[in-house]
């Protein structure tokens, strides 16, 4: 041991010179690992500012930068820490211009994306453009464009017309110097690969390059990782990927396996250091998730152990419905914080497969008055009046972000209807200019009304305005006294109570705008940008610069303290968390694995097969969040739309390979057990009171 490393985590640590891939299994210690080898490279030569820690949230990239700072002291600040996104941004905002693009580029939203899908593919239909959304963001994160995607479509109707929307998409984000998520890894892999300077500048730039969740990158992200660590020189490559193929869950959304597979293919220098020691679980969950995970195959050969004892049985309940499984879970949450030494709501988590699950188990929760959580509710940052905000700054930062316009110029409405801002739109189709800059074109007087344009006006001054203010206002104070002149300027907080019918519902929406204020103020007085990760340094920054940012914005919540609360979630969303007592519920044939069929009721097909194994890894991954105690459970009847259907045991029960007679629990016999103590202890009291009595 040194530092408090095993013998696997110090030689990951020390492993300073080439690839290396660090295979940790789940509760390993990997964000250890990560924050000690980037103390290591400091220690060793290497500059703060040179190495790169990638992660795949903004909650953990804030997390990496704390655990790196008790090691490093403020120097932390200077280490690169954010995720693949920021990254982007990053190479962008710096570099941006080869690829025509302004440094004040806006990022769009999702909502964004779909109006402008919708124009550019002349539908009013929210579903055909949702369609288009996810097919284009899929060929991107593919690497294609839209003559590649055109050309991959081939007789496909279908994938057709959305290759030759994606065209028109394409064109119009150029336009108005915008891009979308997707765009942030697209486009820095087409700086790097179409762009020789900007390559040699970045791979100079980065010394070491550390990804976390390296399971979960997509094609694109691999290419562009190979391009930072000095691709097509494998001998120059200094990198460290940290992942665990045990724990690839989000095939869904384009991440791939094969990623694993070829990295000693590209890298044939590559070490392999496993970590198997297991620092979160007992011995009996490790047990089970080991069996599970043993029916998938390998990649990389590894067993999870634990030095932590073998600890309490998993337990296996069967359920009459849902409602009587939410019911059990309820009564197992009591029984442990009477019984255990975790005491404390927080210490318990409700896992399922699917959001709706959540409903039976909030209803049993209520009446119990435990109070609770739900992981993955809407994100403080998607609410309707932060949107409006949010699109204020984007057009201050961008004022070709056209989207951006058109939301700032209705929310509030300034007596500018529809038919003058279609007109608007029409005359900047027409001499390809954005919006903003069409409102003060000599020719826009001929085209519409004198009223419309002077109100049009009225409006682009205020902006001007606004954003000079922006620019030249800097630190907390300012800026909370520059937001408040702003939101009293455009009216907001009359423009939310008259858009409710509810008083309650209104001064909600307007304590989510106050909370926004005070966290943009906070940016401005110098806070670390926890959130985007772009900027290191801890300074004072302008109205301006925080707005430049603000489409990767994390939410709020996420900087918040650790409420006292049980956890309901998703099993995707519970990835990279733990809790000492877990209930894992609803493990039923069809919903875990999650619809085991193709359409002709095939079960047998190749695809389906990989189907299989990625929810057998889910499964995996929601075992191994139990620090001391496992239930699972399953109801016999649940739901289906209206109707109550018959359910089977899901077959990773089975696959857990329990000791049947030590894990089943039935919670009638357990109940009868009770009851009969009780009355055990009632006529023994009695008894007592008579002998009492009688002398």
């Amino acid at each position: 041991m040194s530092n408090g490393l095993n013998v696997s985590q110090q030689e990951a640590v020390n492993h300073l010179h080439g690839p290396c891939l660090v295979l940790a299994g789940a509760g390993s210690g990997k964000t250890r690992v990560i924050t000690h080898k980037i103390a290591r490279l400091i220690q060793a030569g290497c500059a703060p500012g040179r190495i790169a820690a990638i992660t795949f949230t903004n909650k953990a990239a804030a997390e990496m930068r704390e655990r790196a700072k008790g090691l490093i002291g403020k120097a932390a600040n200077e280490v690169i820490i954010c995720t693949f996104h920021a990254l982007g941004v990053r190479m962008l905002r710096e570099d941006g211009a080869a690829l025509n693009l302004k440094p004040n580029f806006s990022i769009l939203d999702s909502d964004d994306v779909l109006s402008l899908l919708k124009d550019c593919g002349g539908t009013t239909d929210a579903a055909v453009a949702r369609q288009w959304q996810w097919q284009i963001s899929l060929w991107k994160n593919q690497g294609l464009h839209a003559a590649a995607a055109l050309a991959q479509a081939g007789l496909d109707d279908a994938n057709r017309s959305a290759a030759m929307v994606m065209a028109r998409y394409e064109e119009r984000l150029l336009a108005y110097q915008s891009v979308d998520f997707d765009d942030l890894i697209a486009l820095p892999l087409k700086l790097l690969q179409n762009h020789a300077e900007v390559r040699q500048k970045w791979q100079q730039a980065l010394g070491h390059v550390l990804v976390d969740e390296y399971q979960d990158t997509n094609a694109i992200q691999y290419e562009l990782l190979k391009l930072l660590v000095g691709w097509p020189d494998a001998s120059r490559a200094r990198f460290t990927a940290v992942g665990d193929d045990d724990q690839s869950i989000y095939g869904w959304r384009g991440a791939t396996l094969d990623n694993l597979k070829k990295l000693p293919q590209d890298f044939p220098q590559l070490s392999v250091i496993k970590l198997e020691q297991n620092y979160r679980s007992t011995g009996t969950i490790l047990q089970a998730a080991n069996n599970v995970i043993g029916s998938n195959p390998k990649l990389f050969a590894k067993k999870l152990w634990s030095a932590l004892g073998e600890g309490e049985p998993v337990r296996v309940i069967d359920a009459d419905n849902e409602e009587h499984e939410a019911d059990r879970a309820v009564a197992r949450i009591q029984s442990l914080r009477a019984n255990s030494v975790h005491k404390e709501f927080r210490d318990f988590a409700i896992l399922y497969r699917a959001n709706h699950q959540s409903r039976a188990f909030e209803t049993a929760l209520r009446r119990a008055q435990i109070p609770y959580k739900v992981s993955g509710g809407q994100s403080f940052f998607d609410r309707a009046e932060i949107k409006d905000l949010c699109a204020w700054f984007r057009l201050l930062a961008n004022q070709d972000d056209d989207p951006a316009f058109l939301r700032a110029i209705t929310s509030p409405r300034r007596g500018i209807g529809h038919t003058t801002l279609t007109q608007l739109g029409e005359f900047a189709n027409r001499y390809k200019v954005s919006l903003f800059e069409a409102l003060f074109s000599a020719s826009l007087p001929a085209a519409l009304p004198k009223r419309a344009v002077d109100s049009l006006h009225t409006f682009g001054r205020f902006i001007n305005d606004l954003e000079f203010r922006a620019r030249n206002t800097t630190g907390a104070e300012a800026a909370k006294t520059f937001l408040d002149e702003w939101l009293r300027d455009i009216g907001f907080e009359k423009y939310l109570y008259d858009s409710e019918d509810s008083e309650k519902i209104a001064a909600a929406r307007w304590s989510n705008v106050l909370e926004f204020c005070d966290w943009m103020a906070g940016r401005c007085g110098g806070q670390i940008d926890d959130t985007a990760g772009v900027t290191m340094q801890s300074e004072s920054k302008s109205v301006l610069e925080v707005a430049q940012n603000v489409a990767l914005l994390a939410t709020i919540s996420e900087r918040g303290e650790d409420q006292n609360v049980v956890t309901l979630s998703t099993l995707h969303a519970a990835k990279g968390l733990e809790w000492p007592h877990v209930l894992l519920v609803g493990v039923v044939e069809g919903l875990l694995p999650f619809k085991v069929e193709d359409a002709e009721g095939n079960t047998e097909s190749e695809g389906l097969a990989q189907r299989i194994q990625e929810e057998r890894r889910l499964m995996y991954v929601g075992i191994t969040r139990a620090q001391r105690s496992l239930l699972v459970s399953w109801p016999k009847k649940r739901k289906k739309g209206r109707e109550h259907v018959s359910a089977q045991p899901s077959r990773f029960i089975q696959e857990m390979a329990l000791d049947s007679a030590t894990v089943k629990e039935d919670p009638r016999e357990k109940l009868k057990a009770l009851r009969a103590e009780f009355a055990k202890k009632a006529a023994e009291s009695a008894a007592a009171a008579q002998i009492q009595k009688g002398s």
